[in-house]
Formats: C-alpha cells, structure tokens, sequence
C-alpha cells in the first residue's frame, strides 16, 4: 500500500538498476569505449571494434529475406480474398512505417541491449497504424507471479523538449474554454520534459514531470507492445545480449594488437644502447652516424624482433581469433574468407555454428512479428473498417542463411511442384518472390490468355 501512494514516476526512478547498468555497458562497448581504467602516460590504446561488426553481420543474416504472409482462416474463395485484401493493407502499413529499416536496426539493438519492444498504435490524424521501436532502457514491465508471459502492465519513459510536447499533445495545453483536470494550469516551463506512459488493459494514464496529466481507460482493451528478448535466459523475462560473451576476448584482442604495434614502432626507430658510458651526448642513430666511445665502452642497437618474439604475438592474436569467432558463433567464413573454396555440405558444416544462432533468434523474432502482425490487423479491423481480419493467421518466411545456388533451386522447388508436394505459393516464396498471390494472379491470366488465342496466334505483352 506504501507503494502505491508513491508516484509511478518516483517508482521507475529505482526500478530495474542493474538491467539499465548493463544496457549502457553493453552500449558503451559497442561504440567503441572498450577500454578499462585510466589511460597511462605514453600509453597506447588501439580499438579493433570485432563486437560491433560480428553483431552487424549476424544481424544481417537473421534479417535476410524476412517476409509476412497471411493465411486465411477457412479455405474458400472467400477467405483467399479476405486474404489478399489484407496483404495489401498490412504492405501499406510497411512502406508507411519503413518496416524493412525498423526491423532491422532493431534487430541490431536487441542483439547489443537484450531486448527489443515494439509498439502499435492508431494514429487518428494520419488514419493509419503506427509501428514504432521503443528504446528498451525506458521500458518497465509488470507479470503476473511467476508466469513471465502474462503481462499485465507496461510503463515507457522518454523525454520530450517542449516544443515535441506541445505537437505531440495539443489537448493537454491549456486554452480557451478547456476544462483542465488538475489544480493548476500546467506551462511547459521546462527546455526537457520526462513523459511516463502506464498501460493496462483497461487503462491507460500519461505521467510528465511527475505530474498525472491524463488518465482514461485503454482504447485498445490490449497492451499494445510487443517485448522480446535477443536469447532468452530461462525462467527471466529479460533477455541476454551478445555482447558480454565476447567482452574479455575483445579487449584482450585489443591489448595484444595495442603492444604488437608498439613493437613494431620501436623496431622501426632503433634503440641506442651504450655500456660502461658515464654520460653522453649528441647520439644520433641514422646512416653515416659516427660515435667516439672510450676504452672498454661498447655501443648497439636493440633488436625487438630478435629470437622470434614477434612471431610469438602474431601467433597469440590468431589464437584470440579463434575464441573470438568460436565464442560469438560467427566463423571466419562468414566474413568473406573461403581460403579452401568450400561450398555444398563443406560449406553448411563450416557455417553450422552460424546457422544454429541464426535459428535460435528468429524462433524469438518469427513470434514476435506474428504478435505484431495481429495487433497490426486488429487496429485496421476496428478503426479502417476492413472486417474479419482477426480470423487470418500470420506466417513468418525467412530468407536461406547460407549463399544458394539459384539455379539448382529453381530446379529443386520445379520438382517438388511437379510431384504435387509444394504448392506454386510455396515455391514462389521459397525463391523470393515479394507478391506470391500477385504472381500467381498474373500466371493465371497469362495461362487464359494463351488458351483464348487461335492457333498459331501470338499474345500481346
């Protein structure tokens, strides 16, 4: 009870610290600041930022030819129309949204953070649905017990200047005739303002400054988030970043490549090194260079390289990549390098440890795009008018990870259509055909068409 009287605000504020600590760590050391402790003087700190590029390519791996299909609920002609009508429109939603570019830059802040959110509202101005991507450092969730999958609150912190404020809530400023809910006249005062939205599912409330500025019950009757995690850890709702399993061989990669440079600077500009010499003067280590020595004094050159310690450290930093391609499931292939031109089964078993990540994050990302996609179509139900869209059932299709012969497939998805075990759908999608029921529309004509011409006739274009 004391807790609720404490403002949602003030309650966030000591909410979920050390998640929010390892979503700026891990940040951090994707950017780049992956060096620990004060630099020393002379010091030198090289950044060979692998982190950011093994998520990069993994994130476009499992993003590759990701694509949504919609199958009807009953199999009639009916329900294919339904079908069709709806692809259109949810395709709309996609270009409105820039999906494409959504999904993968939160493909990669999932895979840097832990976790992504989705968010899926009506926008009654435009009259369209709007699918944004949250920042999941200002995302709090409440379930219920032990059953992390039933959410039953979420609250969303951001900060707005005034100016963001005032467009995006005009109804709250006060004006001529408006009758205010609160004591006092709110005036954006403030360059920044921190905004707390609280939903439920009855309910929803809009929290700036601290101050309850509106509170009425849930359009929706629905959460409208969509909270995923990049691996799930089990029996935790947060998830696990890729990040901390390559921490350590990152920044000891780092070190290493930090002191080989150095010597192998020194051993471009030689070290002098003068034995029984009190003091000396004027030593100049170039070409041509004489030096006056007294008796018993012996003057040369260090020599870093000598007895094949360079090769020692070359020798470290390969066996760094190793475990750093070993920890983060990427191998070397995967960047480019096939020193052994290997492809077919060679290639697949090269590349396995990558395909295994890859189908582990899009069985997370393949669930939660379907849940997107039915709140998608629940809002165009209620609010565009377009009936019976709850009944479709959202499919997920994703591209192949490894590189694939066209040709052979062609011939493979030819056969399996022949021999009536895929469909002419099936087979289109599987080659990537973005419009498979559109395809299939124009084959049917073109097949029409030809039947209607005369013998030995020729269709138009």
């Amino acid at each position: 009870m004391v807790a609720e009287t404490v403002p949602l605000p003030q309650r966030l504020a000591s909410m979920d610290l050390s998640r929010l600590q390892a979503y700026r760590e891990n940040l951090e050391f994707y950017r780049g600041l992956q060096w620990t402790g004060p630099q020393r003087r002379r010091e030198r700190r090289l950044t060979f930022n692998y982190a950011r590029a093994i998520i990069d390519k993994t994130a476009a791996y499992v993003m590759n030819g990701l694509s949504i299909l919609l199958l009807p609920g009953e199999d009639s002609p009916e329900g294919e129309r339904l079908a069709r009508r709806a692809e259109a429109a949810l395709r709309e939603v996609h270009e409105a949204n820039h999906l494409d570019q959504l999904d993968l830059d939160s493909e990669i802040d999932c895979s840097i953070l832990g976790d992504a959110a989705y968010k899926v509202t009506w926008d009654p101005q435009e009259g369209q649905v709007r699918v944004s991507a949250p920042d999941v450092q200002g995302l709090f969730v409440w379930w219920l017990g032990d059953d992390v999958s039933r959410i039953w609150r979420v609250a969303l912190r951001y900060t707005l200047t005034a100016e963001e404020l005032e467009l995006a809530y005009p109804h709250l400023l006060p004006g001529e005739g408006a009758s205010l809910r609160w004591a006092r006249p709110w005036r954006l005062r403030n360059s920044q303002h921190t905004l707390v939205e609280a939903w439920t599912a009855q309910g929803f409330q809009l929290w700036v400054d601290s101050q309850l500025m509106e509170e009425r019950p849930n359009p929706y009757g629905l959460v409208p988030f969509v909270i995923y995690p990049n691996l799930r850890e089990p029996k935790q709702f947060w998830g696990l970043s890729d990040i901390p399993p390559i921490r350590e061989a990152v920044q000891e990669l780092n070190r290493a490549m930090s002191q080989l440079s150095m010597i192998l600077e020194l051993s471009g500009n030689p070290i002098a090194v003068l034995e029984n010499v009190t003091e000396a003067q004027d030593i100049a280590v170039q070409p041509g260079a004489v030096w006056e020595l007294p008796e018993r004094a012996r003057a040369y050159l260090l020599d870093l390289l000598q007895g094949g310690g360079v090769g020692l450290h070359v020798d470290y930093v390969n066996l760094l990549f190793r475990v750093l391609h070993d920890l983060s499931e990427t191998p070397r292939t995967a960047f480019g390098e096939n020193r052994q031109a290997l492809s077919g089964v060679a290639l697949q078993m090269e590349m396995d440890p990558l395909v295994k990540k890859v189908q582990r994050k899009r069985l997370i990302r393949a669930a939660a795009l379907k849940r997107r996609t039915e709140l998608v179509l629940r809002l165009l139900e209620r609010h565009a008018g377009l009936e019976g869209l709850s009944t479709l059932c959202p499919q997920v299709a994703w591209g192949p990870v490894l590189p694939q012969d066209r040709s052979r497939l062609v011939e493979e998805e030819a056969r399996l259509v022949g021999a009536g075990i895929r469909s002419r759908r099936t087979a289109a999608q599987t080659l990537g055909t973005s419009d498979p029921a559109g395809e299939w529309r124009r084959w049917l004509e073109e097949a029409r068409a030809l039947a209607a011409l005369p013998q030995g006739g020729e269709a138009s274009p």
